[in-house]
């Protein structure tokens, strides 16, 4: 069975990442397999608390498909997820992160070279007070952005991401089934 990683962190948007994370465990058959810094719960926005399967530490780029991030506040000294983001990307792995959560990659340096997308505006950093992680020169105001084997989405687009992550990794592979799934996020199949 194909692993997916889900990075689970303090204060995430979970509700960006529950769609995905569903149609690929119920339709794709993959193991979704949370991991964090730390074995600690974690509390995400909207209050739940959820448990790791594993830390970072003990995750292999080798042994996932892909690596999904959920978006969340701005935090330039959270960059543990940064080496495996850079194993993933060497690896030819699917990294998918959308809203604030392509902050990652941006530290990271994997969207140095390639289009992205991320709903977190210049304006908002500056009003956090903290610097910038993204290379604005290659962003794109746009619901969801593919590009170099990294999926990127704002985070209104919650459903366009599972429908582009899923897509990318072949667990809807027809325009019907993706119709059925997803509901209208590319012209209706049946005109």
């Amino acid at each position: 069975m194909k692993t997916i990683y889900c990075y689970y962190y303090n204060d995430m948007a979970d509700f960006e990442t529950v769609l995905v994370l569903h149609r690929l465990r119920c339709i794709g058959g993959r193991r979704i397999v949370a991991i964090a810094e730390t074995m600690d719960p974690v509390t995400s926005q909207s209050g739940l608390r959820y448990l790791p399967d594993q830390t970072i530490a003990g995750a292999a780029a080798e042994e996932a498909e892909a690596l999904i991030i959920p978006g969340g506040p701005i935090n330039n000294r959270q960059n543990a997820i940064l080496p495996l983001i850079r194993q993933m990307q060497a690896q030819h792995r699917l990294i998918a992160a959308i809203c604030f959560g392509p902050q990652f990659l941006a530290r990271a340096g994997v969207l140095d070279g390639i289009r992205y997308t991320t709903s977190c505006t210049p304006e908002h950093i500056a009003a956090l007070g903290v610097h910038d992680p993204f290379p604005r020169a290659n962003f794109v105001d746009q619901r969801v952005v593919e590009d170099g084997g990294v999926i990127t989405a704002q985070g209104h687009a919650f459903v366009d991401f599972a429908a582009a992550v899923c897509r990318h990794l072949g667990a809807v592979t027809d325009p019907v089934q993706e119709w059925e799934l997803f509901g209208k996020v590319k012209e209706d199949p049946h005109g």
